[in-house]
């Protein structure tokens, strides 16, 4: 009785396991979805993973659920059983109708916009969302601004639109308070802090950004300050750490970098070798520029491995591989060097691919190569033709990739370029002790029709002057490496105070110039030139009012200059020199021959500290008989012989001290430009300096007539203000060797301002 009343007490349970059994494995016979608006029941179901027509699974059921909101597209998604159906229960996420930013006032919108992922017309999501919140903030940190906060808000609109709204309190900049360097023995942290970008805070410094925590800025000094140390012996220099903590009232940030400087080494055995029996190694011996008891250099290292492989593929081989072998003898601070040549692998150059360039022609990057397709590939000619290009200063960005050629040995070059702005307006305004106040506008189009042709209009009037000139040049005339090009000009001049006449110039130049090699160029030209003396007062020198009224010469010129200069306005090392010759006659009322020559020499005594020493000479002399005219003389002083006024040496009317010029000129110059303590970026330097050289003789005689051979000398110190907004120079010098009729200055200025 008892096992019978237990039967009878599980027959429920049996019935309820046996109806849920029944009940999992009964078939879907329809899948119905509600709740949706935009999305078709047909592509919700698509998502799912169990269909009409299988049986009840629940696993199938959760996978089908995490399917759709992987979608991204709706907000909740549920699923329930109604008998054989199956509903599908949606609530989709809304379209975004605008993206709108508020408080933004350093960035733009449309920058902005162009860094997150969300768009107008796409679906609004919690999760992307929230990435782009991140996104704009870090965006804000990358620009010094860690107090940024980012608040999205969401605005409903009608058929499940919303608005989204990116409500953005900047906050202030982080700034650098202070930068510390640990471990540093050779360098002081002043030195340290000339050679990163990086800079401290400081009240003047409201022009730059420097000063404004960037982590990709300080990786970059951390690049910097191991090429200054590789350049300077430390072969072992390493950076332990670079620390940017940042303050806890989050405005401010303290670096400190961490060094392991490594013994000094110099330079010991130089040699090079060949593993190559075709290549003599005494072919490229007199290249190395490194020598023995050098501090060691690893950039001059690289630039010796560049050059070889430039005079060795000149010479037919172009298949090399020129690298540097280094023995560190540690004990004794000593590096030895070999350069080894090698069979480098035998690659072609399939194709040359240029992108990016909208506006400038194939035509302008493609002559600035020097290889060509079905060359040889060589990876210094690829390295010294992405230098070509960037020079040409119309990219903001240059690239170049190799990328696998059709062939094994073949490869693919590709140069991405991204265009910058080519044209020129800027307008001056100034002040000098020669010239009174000055404004100049300038108009210029660099890269003309996207040919690379130059045409600029200069605008200049000062107190004593004033100019008019148009200029053109095409950089490749007749499809050559030939410079070509035009000036038209009308310049007029007040020298009454130092000669008593006006001058006024009419003319136009041709010229052509063409690279004889790498660094040596000839450029050749025809002048035409009308110039009237005018405005001669009647107590003027006999020697001025003799050359009153119209003159008119025709000269073809040629200059021929050397330069290795590692810079052509601001110069710090390498040396330039050049030599002129003029010949008038051809043409004109006018005939001489003029000869001028000189070499300028730069060398760095260590950062901001630049020696410069230069020369300069100049002859005139008159042809089939005829005299130099005044207007074809030299004149020295002023700016070209600090301590002397404008033309106050050299020949001269005692009567009237009416500055004549002269046929004959020299000077030289030594001079050092070095820091005084101010910040770098602030460009405030130095310079101690002592002129020397002389003008005299002229054509003509009078009674009245100093003209004295004698060497002139001066001496003094001045200040360079190399400003973003313009030049500012300050020269305070004595001339110390001089004659009686010599006009001497003791201080002399200038100023611009560009806007």
């Amino acid at each position: 009785m008892a096992s019978l009343r237990r039967l009878i007490a599980a027959i429920p349970l049996i019935v309820g396991i046996l109806s849920l059994d029944l009940h999992a494995q009964e078939v879907i016979t329809e899948i119905v979805v509600s709740g949706n608006q935009r999305i078709e029941p047909a592509t919700v179901a698509n998502y799912m993973t169990i269909r009409a027509g299988d049986a009840y699974d629940v696993d199938d059921v959760d996978d089908s659920i995490k399917n759709l909101f992987d979608t991204g597209f709706f907000a909740d998604v549920s699923i329930r059983r109604d008998g054989s159906r199956l509903i599908v229960e949606v609530v989709e996420n809304p379209i975004i109708n605008r993206i709108a930013f508020e408080g933004n006032l350093r960035l733009d919108s449309a920058d902005l916009e162009a860094e997150i992922q969300l768009r107008p017309r796409t679906v609004f999501t919690l999760t992307k969302v929230q990435a782009d919140v991140a996104r704009i903030t870090e965006i804000y940190r990358r620009v010094g601004r860690f107090n940024a906060i980012v608040e999205p808000k969401v605005i409903q609109q009608e058929q499940n639109r919303v608005d989204l709204i990116f409500e953005i309190s900047e906050g202030e900049q982080t700034i650098i308070r202070e930068i510390v360097f640990i471990g540093n023995e050779a360098f002081s942290d002043g030195t340290l802090r000339e050679v990163i970008v990086t800079v401290e805070s400081a009240w003047y410094r409201f022009l730059t950004v420097d000063d404004i925590y960037d982590p990709d800025r300080l990786a970059f000094d951390q690049e910097l300050l191991r090429r200054y140390y590789l350049s300077e012996g430390f072969a072992d220099f390493r950076i332990v750490s670079a620390i940017a903590e940042l303050a806890p009232n989050r405005e401010e940030f303290f670096v400190t970098f961490t060094l392991d400087e490594g013994p000094r080494y110099e330079i010991g055995e130089v040699s090079v070798i060949s593993e190559m029996p075709a290549v003599d190694p005494a072919l490229v011996e007199d290249i190395v520029d490194v020598e023995s008891d050098d501090w060691y250099d690893a950039s001059a290292i690289a630039d010796d491995v560049v050059e070889m492989t430039l005079e060795l593929g000149r010479l037919g081989q172009p298949f090399v591989d020129v690298r540097p072998h280094t023995e560190r003898d540690a004990e004794n601070a000593i590096i030895d060097i070999t350069y080894v040549i090698a069979q480098g692998p035998e690659i072609y150059v399939e194709r040359i691919d240029i992108v990016g360039n909208v506006r400038t022609t194939d035509e302008v990057i493609r002559r600035e190569f020097e290889f060509a397709e079905g060359d040889a590939y060589n990876a210094a000619l690829v390295q010294r033709t992405e230098r070509n290009i960037r020079a040409l200063d119309f990219f903001a960005s240059v690239v170049i990739e190799n990328r696998q050629g059709s062939r094994p040995d073949s490869t693919i070059i590709e140069v991405a370029v991204e265009e910058k702005s080519t044209g020129e307006l800027s307008f001056g305004v100034g002040f000098s002790s020669a010239d009174d106040a000055l404004i100049g506008v300038s108009i210029g189009e660099r890269n003309l029709l996207g040919t690379a042709q130059h045409l600029r209009l200069d605008l200049t009037a000062s107190g004593n002057s004033q100019t008019i000139d148009l200029s053109y040049t095409e950089p490749y005339f007749l499809d050559r490496e030939l410079s070509a090009g035009f000036d038209v000009f009308r310049v007029r001049r007040d020298l009454v105070s130092q000669s008593s006449f006006s001058r006024e110039d009419i003319g136009g130049v041709l010229r052509v110039g063409f690279p004889l090699t790498e660094h040596l160029e000839q450029t050749v030209s025809y002048l035409v030139r009308t110039s009237v003396i005018e405005q001669v007062p009647v107590n003027a020198s006999p020697l001025v009012k003799a050359e009153t009224g119209r003159s008119t010469v025709s000269l073809i010129g040629e200059r021929l200059d050397y330069d290795l200069r590692n810079d052509v306005l601001r110069p710090t090392s390498g040396y330039l020199i050049y030599q002129g010759t003029d010949l008038a006659g051809l043409g004109g009322d006018r005939a001489f021959l003029r000869n001028t020559g000189g070499f300028s020499y730069f060398y760095p005594m260590d950062i901001d500290w630049t020696l410069n020493v230069r020369a300069d000479a100049g002859a005139i002399t008159g042809l089939g008989g005829k005299d130099i005219r005044l207007t074809d003389r030299f004149f020295l002083g002023g700016s070209s012989f600090r301590g002397f006024e404008p033309s106050g040496i050299g020949p001269v009317d005692t009567s009237t001290s009416d500055a004549l010029g002269g046929n004959f000129y020299w000077t030289a110059t030594g001079e050092m430009e070095f820091p005084i303590g101010l910040p770098r970026e602030l460009g405030v330097l130095g310079r101690t300096f002592t002129d020397w050289g002389s003008l005299f003789d002229i054509d003509q005689t009078s009674p009245s007539l100093a003209d004295d051979s004698s060497p002139r000398a001066s001496a003094g110190i001045g200040l360079s203000y190399y400003s973003p907004l313009g030049p500012m120079q300050f020269d305070w010098a004595k001339a110390f060797l001089k004659e009686d009729s010599d006009k001497t200055e003791l201080f002399r200025f200038s100023i611009g301002l560009a806007f």
